[in-house]
């Protein structure tokens, strides 16, 4: 029988609510009619915001939302964007779709779509096309209270009061669509920019440099940008950003359905959504070598799964369905960032609504919640809890590719690490784990632990150890189906949260110095489970 054992008095790093946070872009139907459709709109809205959108989001939980991009950030002219909506400049959305961007969703629709979520705003400058001048004045707009001509504009535009902005992202991928830079060049163009990008009053800044673009090979984790960067700018950046998505293909032009998908798919597509490891491993490593202390944090600011579009729709809109394979995508990256929760501060999917592994669809007046809306709302309660040492003994996966490393040194943080064919480790060919966890602790001393069970037709019974006293489950819940298995607009609850049962509790050592409360959990195929526990 599998085990995992947790030891409830060996606390870790907090995990920052900001691991579960989100991202918007003007692409496809993520913005317009996903989440913002005007004050005159016949669907009900607050302040032309979605009213059954905003409703669902925040019973998931945002702790905050990036926006406006992505690559659009770095071509979007913040000052477009404000003032009277019929006399702002138009725009062609050049990377999705090249459609008319008419601009009436800006900066004080973003905000107060962040006040109506309770969430905060992380706001990604334009370095590519855009000037220093142009950002300088963007945050002064938004957070300076003093007597100058943006505050004045700002105020003429309805909002006297500055707004709180802490996330700052100067530049969007600038190794490609934000600038085809090289990292030499990007650390010379960050020093400037951040050097002008200023607090105002109380308002405190947490700003984003630009990281690597990363691939699903070891030679394509971009480590040499890491290095350029960390070493010319990290005394002036609190945070760095990655992006990885998780494509079930080698291929870009034909990355494979988004629900009919064979089961190798399937295996390969969980494969490569654990490769973020590796990625957060190898970057955090070269990070530490200038930045002892981790005051740099990892922004892992895209990530999710990425297939073909829906057959039909508009290849620039990046639409695609969502199943209980993306369930696990989600619960496996979560669990791997709660791992590295020391050094990665904020991780935000791709993106909200209608757009790659969101978490909400819409369609005209109607909704649906995906299986990875259910995944972030299991998960809620790991914000701002402590992780807890824990390890599990479990079997790897058979179905596909089975994978015995063959180097002396086991472990993949090997450069050198091969397979038993003698091939280079890469995502695809990753060892899999049956089964993921993560355990956390709050201020109260429950316990919080999700287990995540990635066989596709297997039941698995495992004991969950907690060294450290008597534990009583006060909630459980699952969420469970099969492994191609998803919501639409006329079965929007084939995959939703349910309660769990199938556990049986015994304590050992029940009057004595060392007492063990085990769990012995059943968990079905392709399913994600949470429990809560107390004293």
């Amino acid at each position: 029988m599998t085990r995992i054992i947790i030891d409830s008095n060996k606390k870790k790093s907090k995990i920052s609510k900001h691991i579960y946070s989100h991202f918007s872009e003007h692409l496809g139907r993520c913005i317009y009619e996903g989440i913002y459709v005007g004050k005159s709109s016949e669907i009900e809205n607050v302040n032309g915001m979605r009213k059954d959108v905003v409703k669902a989001l925040k019973e998931m939980g945002i702790p905050s939302l990036r926006w406006p991009g992505g690559c659009f950030a770095d071509e979007y002219h913040w000052k477009d964007g404000i003032g009277e909506k019929s006399k702002r400049k138009k725009m062609i959305n050049n990377h999705w779709g090249g459609l008319v961007e008419d601009n009436s969703f800006g900066t004080h629709e973003f905000l107060e779509l962040c006040k109506q979520l309770e969430c905060e705003p992380y706001i990604n400058g334009n370095m590519g096309s855009g000037t220093v001048q142009e950002m300088q004045e963007w945050v002064e707009y938004m957070t300076s209270s003093d007597i100058s001509p943006m505050t004045e504009l700002r105020r003429e535009n309805g909002q006297e009061d500055p707004y709180k902005v802490k996330y700052f992202g100067i530049g969007n991928e600038n190794w490609g669509c934000g600038g085809n830079m090289c990292a030499s060049y990007y650390s010379q163009e960050y020093k400037k920019y951040a050097t002008y990008v200023r607090e105002y009053g109380g308002n405190k800044l947490f700003k984003i440099a630009c990281g690597a673009g990363v691939g699903n090979t070891i030679n394509g984790l971009n480590l040499d940008w890491t290095e350029e960067v960390m070493k010319n700018v990290s005394h002036l950046a609190d945070g760095y950003s990655l992006h990885y998505y998780t494509v079930p293909s080698n291929s870009w032009e034909c990355k494979g359905s988004a629900t009919d998908f064979t089961l190798d798919e399937y295996y390969i597509t969980l494969r490569k959504a654990t490769w973020i490891d590796e990625i957060i491993k190898r970057h955090a490593a070269i990070m530490k070598k200038y930045d002892e202390e981790k005051r740099v944090k990892i922004i892992f600011d895209e990530w999710g799964t990425w297939y073909d579009v829906l057959e039909g729709s508009n290849p620039g809109f990046l639409f695609q369905q969502n199943t209980m394979r993306d369930a696990l995508v989600a619960s496996l990256s979560l669990d791997i960032f709660n791992k590295h929760s020391d050094i990665v501060h904020m991780a935000n999917i791709a993106q909200i609504v209608n757009v790659l592994q969101s978490v909400i669809l819409t369609e005209g007046d109607k909704i649906v919640l995906t299986p990875t809306y259910h995944v972030f709302k299991l998960y809620q309660e790991h914000q701002e809890a402590t992780l807890l040492e824990s390890f599990q003994t479990v079997d790897k996966v058979t179905y596909g590719i089975e994978t015995n490393l063959a180097t002396d040194d086991k472990s993949i943080f090997n450069p050198n690490a091969i397979d038993r064919n003698n091939t280079p480790l890469t995502a695809e060919n990753l060892p899999l784990d049956e089964l993921s966890h993560t355990a956390s602790i709050n201020e109260l001393g429950e316990i919080f632990v999700t287990i995540s069970n990635c066989c596709h037709d297997k039941p698995i019974s495992t004991n969950m150890v907690i060294l450290g006293g008597s534990f009583e489950v006060v909630a459980a819940e699952i969420l469970t189906g099969d492994f191609n298995e998803y919501n639409d607009f006329d079965a929007k609850n084939n995959v939703c949260l349910k309660p769990f049962k199938q556990y049986k509790k015994t304590v050992i050592g029940e009057g004595l110095e060392v007492i063990q409360t085990v769990l012995h959990v059943t968990l079905p195929k392709c399913s994600v489970v949470s429990i809560k526990l107390k004293k």
